[in-house]
């Protein structure tokens, strides 16, 4: 109950706003791409309807999630802020990592680990959240970490460099009230994490794989008292039959599609791009049906 309390005095708009920015990157291929802005607009969709108070979201994807739009972002946040206010900021996409440097790829120049450091650190809001899903991400935590700030990564290195399922689980952790562990009707980052740290590793495991990402979270008690939905309209999306039926497709069709990639070096381009084609044309109208 205590936790309870203080879950909904942190959303509470008297006390603090909290500027939500979500930034899906290049993806290298159409098919990345496609997926990455998906996952982007429902993370989008799901933090506008899911209350909890006072909030600011913005989504850049696409030809719009350029380093120059997610800096004059940033820079907006930082002359808006307050000491009191709370800064979520989610990275879906691809990143490198050369052996000292992170970059979050974007169209046009990539951004830095260090430079997006330098831009939250000019951000008076003293509890900040960076939810880094991309490839090589955890080599961007040396950077990023700061104190107050709660980091999570997909990755538990620079060198884990393939693309990450990670993301399209944190996502689903807004929606789904079973990530909602204590039962508060609110998740926090720390329930998003354990939710998406536990598919992760078992998509790999149903696949047969070996994992190539590790999902790491830096101040783990910070993470607990980071409120990021309050489940309402979204969770009838997974309590009402059809809505659970099409959530259930959907991860199938993600599970294939990821599985597919894998698949990839063993067919004929033409093969490949005919199957993934068609499983993101399902998936979209999967979307939209659980969206009506």
């Amino acid at each position: 109950m205590k936790k309870a309390l203080l879950m909904l005095a942190l959303a509470s708009p008297s006390f603090a706003t909290t500027f939500f920015v979500t930034v899906a990157g290049l993806g290298g291929e159409p098919d990345y791409e496609q997926r990455f802005s998906m996952l982007a607009a429902d993370t989008d969709k799901l933090l506008r309807g899911a209350g909890g108070g006072d909030r600011v979201v913005e989504t850049l994807k696409g030809a719009d999630a350029t380093k120059a739009r997610l800096t004059a972002s940033l820079n907006r946040i930082a002359a808006q802020a307050k000491p009191q206010d709370v800064l979520v900021l989610m990275m879906i996409g691809h990143g490198t990592f050369d052996g000292t440097e992170y970059k979050f790829n974007l169209p046009g120049p990539d951004i830095s680990g260090t430079e997006l450091a330098g831009l939250l650190n000019k951000i008076p809001a003293t509890r900040q959240l960076v939810v880094d899903m991309t490839s090589a991400s955890g080599g961007a935590t040396a950077a990023l970490k700061r104190e107050n700030r709660t980091v999570i990564t997909a990755t538990k290195s620079g060198t884990e460099k393939n693309a990450t399922v990670f993301a399209r689980y944190w996502v689903e952790a807004l929606r789904d009230p079973a990530a909602d562990v204590d039962k508060s009707g609110v998740v926090t980052a720390l329930e998003a994490f354990h939710y998406a740290q536990t598919k992760t590793a078992a998509f790999y495991t149903e696949q047969k794989r070996l994992a190539t990402e590790h999902p790491q979270l830096e101040d783990t008690q910070h993470a607990s008292a980071f409120p990021l939905v309050r489940y309402g309209d979204a969770a009838t999306t997974v309590t009402d039959p059809a809505k659970r039926d099409l959530v259930a497709k959907k991860e199938q069709i993600e599970n294939q599609i990821d599985a597919l990639k894998y698949q990839k070096d063993l067919l004929a381009p033409e093969d490949y791009k005919k199957q993934i084609s068609a499983l993101l044309l399902e998936l979209a109208k999967t979307q939209e049906a659980i969206e009506k």
